[in-house]
């Protein structure tokens, strides 16, 4: 058997798993607390032991991701709020990160302050299309360059002056890296190359800045941040699937969702986007989750009009004691029910948001109606009954009253094993195996019923993770 570990090291616990290269299939898995408070490696090395310790292999490559420490934090500078960097915020979500900051237009004093108060790891700086405005793009790497600004730069702006700016900033001493133009024309969305230059500086510049781990080899192991992996994976299973799709994952601090949406051929007419179309998007929602955030989601799910005044004073008493404790595990049925009530409720919020294009900055939304597959993520569904994890995703498909285009016959299921970032993470080398690992335990046969495609994913699944956080 051909193996490879996939490890990712999340905020609160590290997940690790042996895949079998050539079956395309997850032959064990483990977890461990994520241990920030002394070094990340040993948490990584624990779950890594644990998973191929039970597998019964001996040496194999590791590919890991890592969100530990908040991940990767992105501050976005364009041209003008509803074009540039609107396109810049898009792309940076793609790649992984949470956008923290977005300027726009020439910065000012206070527009420089504001912009190191995000404590961004990375400035995504964007401007004019190729032949367009040079202006402002240049001011601002001006302004950048003059502030010492020590936070590496994306340069993905005017092709122009690009090589100008980058000469600019590097004469500063300014980490900068250049990226092909996010937005080149208007109503073309080039995420791309800007993707991969923020990949690389995660991985250069801000691994090894967070402190996570001692020595380097922590920096070495890391291939992506862990919302970059994820979303690659679901690429992926679009590919397999051939047709749209869309993610839920609920977290303990936030809830992201992913959609891969067929693109329409009538989105290149007058009434295009004019920051373009990211067919492949993200969202972040960070008052949305199930311990840190568990109380926003019960703000939020009032301001919907999701509550009646009753229950939202219970939740919000429920949501409290959750906030100030996150390894708060439910006991007893009671709290169970609720904590699939705040998953419901933090999967219907974000989907609505999500659809409804406030979140990705699209004046139409996108349009889910087409989508095959609905997978649900998040500890809090993988650690779930089966009828109690298909009642979270019923909500989200039965949700007619949010004023958003629902999937008119989209099929559930939970990513139990965790698959969606191990296929990010082989997607490059393993492409065969990614997508049969995708195949054999998130593609549920179309003939049955939602209950039953999360309890037979379960039932046929050759592995499960170990005891850990319902959260995490």
């Amino acid at each position: 058997m051909r193996a490879v570990v996939c490890a990712d090291v999340g905020s609160t616990y590290t997940k690790a798993a042996v895949v079998d290269l050539d079956g395309g299939r997850l032959v064990a898995a483990a977890s461990a607390p994520t241990t920030v408070g002394t070094d990340v490696l040993h948490g990584l090395d624990a779950a890594v032991g644990a998973a191929v310790a039970s597998a019964g292999v001996a040496e194999v490559p590791w590919y890991v991701c890592s969100s530990a420490g908040g991940g990767l934090r992105l501050a976005v500078v364009g041209y003008e709020p509803l074009v540039t960097a609107q396109a810049g915020r898009r792309v940076g979500l793609s790649a992984g990160a949470n956008v923290v900051h977005v300027a726009a237009g020439r910065l000012a004093g206070a527009d420089v302050a504001a912009l190191r108060a995000a404590r961004p790891d990375v400035v995504l700086l964007v401007g004019g299309t190729d032949g367009g405005d040079a202006e402002t793009v240049t001011h601002n790497a001006t302004r950048l360059a003059k502030a010492r600004f020590r936070v590496p730069v994306v340069l993905a702006g005017n092709a122009d002056v690009r090589e100008d700016l980058r000469a600019l900033l590097a004469g500063a001493g300014v980490p900068v890296t250049v990226a092909g133009n996010v937005l080149p024309r208007i109503g073309v969305l080039e995420p791309a190359s800007a993707r991969a230059a923020i990949r690389e500086v995660f991985l250069r510049h801000v691994i090894g800045g967070k402190k996570l781990s001692r020595g380097t080899r922590f920096a070495r192991l890391v291939r992506a941040a862990t919302p970059d992996a994820v979303l690659t994976g679901v690429e992926v299973l679009a590919g397999t699937l051939g047709g749209d799709l869309a993610v839920v994952d609920v977290g303990g601090a936030t809830t992201d969702v992913y959609s891969v949406l067929t693109p329409d051929e009538r989105d290149s007419g007058p009434s295009q986007e004019v920051a373009g179309t990211l067919w492949r998007a993200r969202t972040v929602e960070g008052d949305l989750g199930m311990r840190w955030s568990a109380p926003g989601v019960v703000r939020a799910a009032a301001e919907e009009r999701l509550l009646d005044a009753a229950e939202e004073a219970q939740l919000a008493a429920a949501a409290a004691v959750r906030a100030a404790d996150p390894g708060f595990l439910p006991a007893g049925d009671g709290e169970r029910a609720v904590d699939r009530r705040i998953a419901a409720l933090a999967a219907t919020v974000a989907l609505r948001r999500h659809a409804r294009g406030a979140a990705t900055g699209e004046r139409a939304g996108r349009d889910l109606r087409e989508v095959k597959l609905l997978v649900g993520s998040g500890g809090v569904l993988r650690h779930a009954d089966p009828g109690d994890a298909a009642a979270v995703l019923d909500a989200v498909l039965t949700d007619h009253a949010g004023g958003w285009a629902l999937p008119r016959a989209a099929r559930p299921v939970v990513d139990v094993d965790y698959v969606l970032a191990a296929a990010g993470l082989l997607a490059a080398d393993h492409p065969g195996a990614a997508a049969a690992m995708l195949r054999h335990h998130l593609a549920p046969d179309a003939r049955r019923g939602q209950g039953a495609e999360i309890e037979t994913r379960r039932r046929d699944t050759p592995c499960r993770n170990t005891r850990q956080a319902r959260v995490g």
